[in-house]
């Protein structure tokens, strides 16, 4: 049994909703994927999910929508606590509604995603090393196939939970920094790996968002929200991976597609 995936980065607003759903297709025929994963926390407008567009998106093709430290709005509570398709980072503290790893099966093949957040530069939640190997050795009674998406900042501790799972789990990818990094390899163990996955969003913008806006707050230091940039060509970034029967990696390469160049 050989299981290939599709994961994309995250996806920024309704111009990576659009990347999605024009381009998504193309990578579809392409790679003929088992499952597709998308980190969706920034689906709604840049900032976190609403119920309509996370159903939008599995129209698409997606499977599983992991996510990051922007999918707390209240309203999307109550579908969070009742989806097995929709999740938040795992090491939350206990009573956080939702859940952090879910087991997701077609054609009797069952695939493992975990969703963990990082500590360095973000908040200090419970320690995403000790609980994604918890969460790892779980899963693995079930299945040997597990994906795991670290939410965080910083490159050197996305890179430390790599060595740290490998051999564990398929695959790490890295997200939140919506820059695809160069660095997809498989780690000695088996365990695919890549730093940052990329983002599905407006090429001509600043991780997603109007480039004029983040400008002035950096040169002003005065806080404001940003909005997503809606104008422009779009791009879809992701990764795809195959997995051989005992769960380990046999390939990982990066994929991103740009509109006008289809």
């Amino acid at each position: 049994m050989e299981v290939k995936i599709v994961f994309l980065g995250d996806i920024v607003g309704n111009s990576g909703r659009r990347a999605v759903r024009e381009m998504l297709p193309h990578i579809l025929e392409k790679y003929k994927p088992d499952f597709v994963v998308a980190n969706g926390e920034n689906a709604a407008g840049g900032y976190g999910l609403t119920q309509k567009i996370a159903e939008e998106l599995f129209s698409y093709g997606i499977d599983v929508l992991t996510s990051g430290n922007h999918i707390w709005k209240r309203e999307f509570f109550p579908y969070l606590e009742k989806s097995s398709r929709v999740l938040r980072p795992a090491n939350y503290g206990e009573g956080a509604p939702g859940r952090g790893f879910t087991i997701v099966e077609k054609k009797e093949i069952k695939l493992g995603v975990i969703n963990l957040e990082g500590r360095i530069f973000m908040k200090p939640l419970n320690n995403p090393y000790i609980l994604g190997k918890e969460i790892a050795l779980k899963i693995k009674e079930e299945t040997p196939f597990i994906l795991v998406d670290f939410h965080a900042e910083a490159t050197s501790e996305k890179i430390g939970l790599g060595y740290y799972l490998d051999g564990m789990v398929s695959v790490v990818i890295g997200t939140h920094t919506h820059v695809q990094t160069s660095d997809a390899r498989i780690l000695e163990k088996g365990t695919a790996y890549i730093t940052d996955a990329g983002m599905c969003g407006a090429v001509e913008s600043i991780i997603g968002m109007k480039k004029e806006q983040a400008i002035e707050m950096y040169l002003t230091q005065v806080p404001r929200k940003l909005e997503v940039e809606k104008k422009g060509i779009v791009k879809l970034e992701g990764v795809y991976v195959e997995v051989n029967s005992e769960g380990k990696a046999k390939r990982i390469e990066t994929f991103r597609l740009i509109e006008n160049q289809l």
